[in-house]
């Protein structure tokens, strides 16, 4: 699999595709709608991605940022290969990846100056520990981060944090915590609930991770999830994520769709069967009216972005 995020105009986002998934997206952009990709390394890094543009009966239009507006570069190619061969080579950081194109350096002008934050000490103390927070679930984007860092400190009346400022913060808090991960070996605890929630997909038990904002909406929208043929669920959503971030551990919770005691009774006992076979220590009594929780739990998810 290549390392890499691929977004479609269509509103699609591909994480982690193989080289032939690539080479599908690419020979079927062209149609209204659908005639960009943008593909991002993973993790993602501030100034550092490619993009592909094809109207249909015309050529590509490929181009890659390379640190910042003044190491940006563009390619035309009526030869899909060859896109799919520099993309997969740039994703792959292979030397010599971009030689088969004639690249031209984009004048996009001198980077616009960010003018620093104007905050007190509380509040950008406070909304630094908050993106942390977000930063140490490893679920966000760098796009949601900044909108968050926008957000965060905005009133009707007053809005502190520009888009410009934000993004400046939320890129260098973003870069601080890829760094951290840098030092990380091997597989994680986060790493080893997401296997043990797609063993469980593969099962018929619709499974995510992070969903929602809270247990009611979670309970509300998991059925829109789900595949026909489905037996039950099992999710947290994103206050179970800080916790488990904080160190409490994660609560996950669970059921079946025919809403009966006896099949929320055995998809607890599948969730939990599935986080052993993963590595992962599972506390619950049996009751199906009690969570499923996920303890001793080191939470270290690696960011996508």
């Amino acid at each position: 699999m290549l390392e890499i995020v691929v977004q479609t105009e269509n509103g699609e986002r591909h994480v982690r595709v193989s080289a032939e998934d690539l080479a599908g997206l690419v020979r079927r952009i062209g149609g209204d709608g659908d005639r960009f990709l943008v593909v991002q390394r993973v993790p993602d890094l501030p100034d550092f991605f490619a993009q592909i543009w094809h109207e249909a009966g015309g050529d590509y239009t490929v181009e890659h940022r390379d640190g910042g507006p003044g190491r940006h570069f563009q390619a035309t190619t009526g030869s899909t290969e060859a896109v799919v061969a520099a993309i997969a080579g740039w994703a792959r950081g292979q030397a010599g990846w971009d030689g088969a194109l004639a690249w031209t350096p984009l004048d996009l002008g001198p980077a616009r100056e960010v003018p620093p934050l104007d905050l007190g000490d509380d509040e950008r103390e406070q909304l630094e520990e908050r993106l942390r927070e977000v930063l140490a679930g490893g679920y966000t984007t760098r796009a949601e981060l900044t909108e968050l860092a926008e957000d965060r400190l905005s009133t009707e009346d007053s809005r502190p944090v520009s888009r410009e400022q934000a993004r400046v913060l939320a890129d260098r808090l973003w870069l601080e915590r890829v760094a951290e991960q840098e030092s990380w070996q091997g597989e994680t605890d986060p790493e080893r609930l997401t296997r043990a929630f797609t063993a469980l997909q593969d099962n018929g038990i619709t499974a995510r991770e992070n969903f929602t904002c809270c247990r009611s909406c979670g309970q509300a929208e998991i059925g829109g999830e789900a595949e026909p043929d489905a037996r039950g669920f099992v999710y947290f959503h994103s206050q179970c994520t800080d916790s488990a971030a904080a160190g409490h551990g994660l609560a996950l919770y669970y059921g079946g769709f025919d809403g009966s005691s006896d099949t929320t009774t055995a998809v607890g006992h599948e969730v939990v069967a599935a986080l052993a076979a993963a590595g992962l220590r599972a506390e619950w009594d049996g009751d199906p009216g009690r969570s499923i929780t996920v303890t001793p739990l080191d939470w270290r998810r690696r960011l996508v972005g």
